[in-house]
């Protein structure tokens, strides 16, 4: 594939994965700060003659990517992890490696599109017709690399830091916050924390830990404590940054999903773990079960016609009702379906929200379990209710904000002033790149979350 074949492909995906991840995050001051830092790298790597696109995507999601033709991404919930410049650098770094090792273009003629971090939520349904859970858009662009081409693109992405003038060990220190992050996510799922440092052999690319020890070993190879590290003038520059959900697509709180724009809100039962995707919610518990929520247009007509021959056409659907949900006209019923956990029971719930959106819930269950899941289920389908306008209003956004440690502050005074119901002190960690137990310096900045 020639250079130019390369820079086409790349073209023609940069809108698919600005539409996967929200779009581009719209600060200037940011997107300068991250090209900048890429142009720096570029400059230094094989392809210096060859022009780079750097930009930021809108998306809590940790991650980064790069395309064929030198389209490198990275999210903004990868800015509000990382704790310098040079760790942000590291990241940009190893995506510049892909490209120039053309690892980028290997992966896309196969049809995956690689990236630096965690993959998202996978199918949970197999039936045509119910939910495409596998399209929540972000997914196609998260595949993983070979362990050999991470290898590669780690220790390519060594060097250019090292010309660059950066610490190469913030490679090493961002990835531990990877691991870190990722026990983190695992627990709010109801998951092992240890699970993230296991090899998956289903895949060729290795794991978090895997990487941390082999980035370091890169790292240490040259002059210790070598480069700049940049920490206090990176977190002044994310201070203010949006974080987690934005409101204009909705915001998880708690167990609450409000979206302010459309105008309305649900509660999922104790001990659900909310994700919201571009195209759904996802909320899974760790018995198994799980709630998809999505939206589609009203073609008019009572819901138990648009379950039978709209939604579910072709699914053969049993104890359909009509219902009547605060007010709004809606039906359900139910199927057996197949998925890669075996069997599962679903429960289709469609809701006419008004004349021109129906709202739905899929409520997938092991069959063992339904039984149980029938009545805190149906209360989440009755919790569905419009926002008013106050309420709507009232719904703010979740910012990065910094705090100057002062004498007598610990790790738990300022982790319990974070606007999270659940692991205050574990967020506030994951977030500052903080061991258990490390100690706090009078004066140094940290980074918290304010509503």
């Amino acid at each position: 594939m020639s250079a130019e074949q390369e820079s086409q492909m790349g073209r023609q995906q940069h809108p698919e994965v600005l539409r996967a991840f929200g779009g581009a995050y719209r600060d200037p001051a940011l997107q300068a700060y991250v090209e900048g830092i890429g142009g720096a790298l570029a400059a230094q790597s094989e392809l210096a003659g060859q022009p780079f696109t750097f930009t930021i995507l809108d998306s809590d999601i940790v991650n980064a990517m790069a395309l064929p033709g030198g389209y490198v991404y990275v999210t903004r919930g990868l800015l509000s992890l990382a704790n310098s410049e040079a760790e942000l650098a590291g990241v940009i770094a190893h995506e510049i490696g892909h490209v120039t090792a053309r690892h980028s273009a290997q992966r896309v003629s196969q049809s995956m599109i690689a990236g630096l971090g965690l993959a998202i939520l996978g199918a949970v349904v197999d039936t045509p017709g119910l939910v495409d859970v596998a399209g929540l858009g972000a997914q196609a662009f998260l595949q993983k690399y070979s362990r050999d081409q991470e290898f590669e693109a780690d220790t390519l992405g060594i060097r250019y830091m090292s010309r660059a003038g950066y610490d190469p060990a913030a490679m090493a220190s961002f990835l531990d916050s990877l691991r870190r992050q990722a026990a983190l996510e695992a627990r709010l799922a109801g998951r092992s924390p240890d699970a993230v440092d296991a090899f998956n052999m289903m895949a060729s690319h290795p794991r978090t830990v895997d990487r941390v020890q082999r980035a370091a070993e890169v790292a240490t190879s040259g002059p210790p404590g070598e480069g700049r590290l940049g920490a206090d003038d990176h977190l002044r520059r994310i201070d203010g940054m949006l974080y987690g959900d934005d409101p204009s697509q909705g915001v998880v709180r708690g167990r609450q999903f409000l979206h302010p724009t459309l105008g309305f809100a649900y509660e999922v039962p104790e001990g659900f773990n909310l994700i919201n995707g571009r195209d759904n919610v996802v909320a899974r518990h760790p018995d198994g079960a799980v709630i998809v929520f999505d939206g589609a247009p009203n073609p008019g007509g009572d819901m138990v016609t648009y379950l039978q021959r709209g939604w579910a056409r072709g699914v053969r659907l049993a104890a359909m009702e009509p219902l009547d949900v605060n007010g709004m006209p809606a039906a359900t019923g139910m199927t057996r379906v197949d998925t890669g956990a075996g069997p599962m029971d679903a429960r289709l719930v469609a809701i006419a929200f008004d004349q021109r959106a129906i709202y739905r819930f899929l409520f997938i269950t092991p069959p063992a379990q339904t039984p149980a899941w029938n009545e805190p289920l149906r209360r989440t389908t009755y919790s569905f209710r419009p926002l008013g306008r106050d309420e709507a209003a009232s719904v703010r956004p979740h910012r990065i904000d910094l705090v100057q440690v002062r004498p007598g502050d610990t790790v738990e005074s300022l982790a319990a002033s974070l606007p999270f119901e659940r692991l205050r002190l574990e967020r506030f960690q994951a977030l500052n790149g903080l061991e258990p137990g490390e100690p706090l310096r009078p004066g140094r900045l940290l980074k918290t979350v304010v509503q």
